[in-house]
């Protein structure tokens, strides 16, 4: 009988730190996510703002739409010349992950 509680408790303890290191992992591919998201749509709102990409949309607008290929959601975006900062939120299991990003020219430029 002690060895099956003992077994028990082994397992119980190995379910509980799988299950806390998959929600760790979870939310460290989200917060990854969110900063690819946030360089993608800084990239495209900057390119939009040059002229390197036509388009006929706002470039905070093409950023917004970018950022929501990959599921996240543009919260901030601000245009100085062809420098443009953005920020996004992603989600995950009702945590929020959120990344700035900032592109343009080199300075000097």
């Amino acid at each position: 009988m002690a060895g099956s509680a003992l077994a028990a408790g082994i397992l119980t303890i190995a379910a509980g730190l799988s299950l806390g290191l998959a929600a760790v992992g979870g939310a460290a591919v989200t917060a990854q996510r969110a900063a690819g998201a946030a360089d993608a749509a800084a990239l495209a709102a900057a390119d939009a703002a040059s002229g390197a990409v036509v388009t006929a949309e706002d470039p905070c607008t093409l950023a917004a739409r970018v950022a929501a290929a990959s599921a996240a959601t543009l919260t901030s975006c601000s245009l100085d010349g062809f420098v443009a900062t953005v920020e996004v939120k992603a989600a995950y299991a009702g945590l929020a992950a959120v990344s700035r990003a900032r592109a343009g020219p080199p300075e000097g430029s």
